[in-house]
């Protein structure tokens, strides 16, 4: 009699790489502004201060150049919260003004799967932009078709 195998074949990456691959989901396409607030004083304050250093990884922002990044550092012993301000048509999308993260029991892995769950999905389409072509263009064009 023998016991069946069950789990994987090849260990996990680990922490690191899972933020790695989160945080080159993240698209903040949807949202005008982000407004981060935490008490430095708090004990569980860590991950809202790592969640709000990723948020300012050049990738991240140049997913959206208009979005504005706040932070308010308060010293009330409240707890820290990340506040996501969408743009309209996210708002007439999901019937909200903005989307609000209590922070202080999430770890920086599952606040950006919050964000990619909730925000990145809120992208507005793109339309496709027609572009007048000229003579020179076409023929440039068939004269790879041909090769």
């Amino acid at each position: 009699m023998s016991i069946y195998y069950s789990g994987t074949l090849t260990r996990s990456s680990g922490i690191v790489s899972a933020i790695g691959k989160e945080l080159k989901r993240v698209n903040l396409k949807g949202v005008k502004r982000i407004t981060v607030t935490f008490d430095p004083f708090a004990a569980n304050v860590k991950s809202t201060r790592e969640f709000l250093f990723l948020l300012s990884v050049p990738r991240v922002t140049q997913s959206n150049p208009n979005c504005l990044l706040k932070t308010d550092v308060v010293c009330n012993r409240q707890q820290p919260k990340i506040k996501f301000s969408l743009i309209e048509s996210a708002q007439e999308h999901l019937k909200v003004k903005d989307i609000q993260f209590l922070s202080s029991n999430l770890n920086t892995l599952e606040l950006l799967q919050l964000c990619n769950k909730y925000l990145s999905v809120l992208v507005p389409e793109e339309e496709e932009k027609l572009s007048a072509v000229t003579k020179s263009a076409a023929k440039a064009f068939k004269k790879k078709e041909r090769r």
